[in-house]
């Protein structure tokens, strides 16, 4: 099993990245609204949206609910406070971070 820490910013953003042998366009974004914070955006190679608004939850695998589609692993956001709270605006990627983990 292969895990690979996805490199972010805390900063909207927009890239290519390949996982698991697939190639991916990722966006996030920030709401700043009560109950808002960071999501994401995943989107085929040539920009095709394939998931939208997915909110950034530490500890669960943000693509279970959607095994249907088949994946080629999982999507894990941690924190380095181990509390399980969620990322805060200025913590993307500095003290909360998102993991691929091969299946």
């Amino acid at each position: 099993m292969a895990i690979v820490e996805i490199p972010l910013t805390p900063e909207a953003q927009s890239f290519s990245i390949t996982l698991g042998g697939v190639s991916y366009r990722m966006r996030l974004m920030f709401n700043d609204a009560d109950e808002g914070g960071w999501t994401l955006d995943i989107g085929k190679g040539d920009g095709a949206i394939l998931l939208a608004g997915i909110p950034l939850i530490p500890g669960v695998n943000l693509l279970a609910q959607y095994a249907h589609m088949e994946w080629p692993g999982a999507l894990v956001v941690t924190t380095d406070r181990d509390t399980g709270e969620a990322p805060t605006f200025d913590g993307l990627g500095v003290t909360s971070h998102l993991y691929f983990v091969a299946t």
